[in-house]
């Protein structure tokens, strides 16, 4: 913790900005705990907290978009090449391209409170060429709503931060299997909705 004040100290709000951008590129950086003592950084005065928010939200998703870029430009054979170097292996392609088929874009909705996948949802949204408005409109209503959580915990639970980013950490999984749930119960409606109507119609039709 005492290493990222010292960073704050030196150069501001462009650790944010730099930070949350290089996790973006799924280079090492604690993003959560950077926004979180910035948070509680805005109460002591040092930082203001809409300027907070806005350096992470940009570099969060410029970060996200140049990795959909490099996704959708250089496709699988270059992952299947390079992909180590961002800790992006055919396997693990293949396990988030196994998600986007059961829960559909809205994943991307919520990547980045889920560890382990925000950082390659824009490489393997990218190779699978989800629609650019689709992924732009979820990644970017997605990032604004994970920045502002986690500075506004920072600015909440104050001093306690590491605490209580441990706390959440332990109980992440069960939430992110209850949003994973919900997630899926609405695609499969939708989806029986859509199955539905066309019987609907021929029952119409035979009926008159």
């Amino acid at each position: 913790m005492e290493w990222i004040i010292h960073l704050f100290e030196q150069y501001g709000y462009m650790v944010l900005f730099g930070g949350l951008f290089a996790e973006s590129l799924a280079i090492p950086f604690p993003g959560e705990l950077a926004m979180a003592i910035s948070g509680h950084m805005s109460t002591l005065g040092s930082f203001h907290l809409l300027q907070i928010i806005l350096y992470s939200y940009i570099g969060a998703i410029i970060g996200t978009t140049v990795t959909y870029i490099i996704g959708y430009r250089m496709g699988t054979p270059f992952f299947e090449k390079y992909g180590k170097y961002v800790l992006l292996n055919p396997a693990r392609i293949a396990k988030i391209t196994g998600w986007f088929d059961r829960y559909g874009t809205k994943l991307i909705l919520i990547c980045y409170f889920v560890p382990g996948l925000r950082h390659f949802t824009g490489y393997v949204s990218g190779v699978l060429r989800i629609n650019v408005r689709t992924f732009f409109i979820y990644n970017y209503i997605g990032g604004l709503a994970w920045v502002i959580v986690y500075v506004m915990i920072g600015r909440l639970v104050g001093s306690k931060i590491e605490q209580f980013l441990h706390l959440i950490s332990q109980y992440s999984l069960a939430a992110i299997l209850v949003a994973a749930a919900v997630l899926a119960l609405v695609v499969y409606l939708k989806r029986r909705k859509k199955s539905a109507a066309p019987r609907v119609k021929a029952e119409v039709r035979q009926e008159d």
